[in-house]
């Protein structure tokens, strides 16, 4: 990152809520409770959002593919993935390939393995994308979790997950 003041904390909520409010739409549209956006250097301008898609094709992951097709690898590394819940290894990796240089999350994934269980439909892995990165090529700035929005993105799935 060039020597730029980042986000604001009303700014990641902000954004977070955003993302959260993806994610309650995404499930109403029959996918997993996950919403992401991708946020301009200047931390106001939204340029991308998206909602989970299906297993393999996750909120993260499939916004940084196309953030990687509209924009010049120089301008992500300036701007941030705003993701609901910390990005699994397939979206930190994409994250990371798709050079998007901050990353600011609600939830982690270990209280997501809590939330979700043992559900077939999400088996979540306990590898933090703090450990990819620091084991990676790459200084990604890492928020997260962010403990004030923590209980609401939780509220999404604990009513997601414990569907009968």
């Amino acid at each position: 990152m060039v020597d730029q003041p980042g986000p604001t904390s009303a700014q990641i909520l902000r954004h977070l809520r955003r993302a959260n409010a993806i994610a309650a739409r995404a499930v109403a549209m029959g996918h997993h409770p996950f919403g992401a956006l991708l946020v301009a250097p200047d931390h106001e301008t939204v340029l991308l959002e998206q909602g989970n898609v299906s297993t393999v094709n996750h909120a993260e992951s499939v916004l940084a593919r196309t953030a990687d097709m509209n924009f010049s690898s120089d301008y992500l590394w300036e701007c941030t993935l705003y993701t609901t819940v910390e990005p699994c290894a397939m979206c930190a990796a994409t994250q990371y390939w798709a050079n998007i240089g901050r990353l600011v999350y609600g939830l982690d994934e270990r209280r997501l393995l809590e939330l979700t269980g043992d559900d077939p439909e999400n088996p979540t892995m306990d590898v933090p994308a703090r450990y990819i990165y620091a084991h990676s090529q790459k200084a990604i700035q890492v928020t997260g979790p962010v403990l004030e929005v923590e209980g609401e993105i939780a509220e999404l799935h604990r009513g997601f997950w414990k569907r009968t």
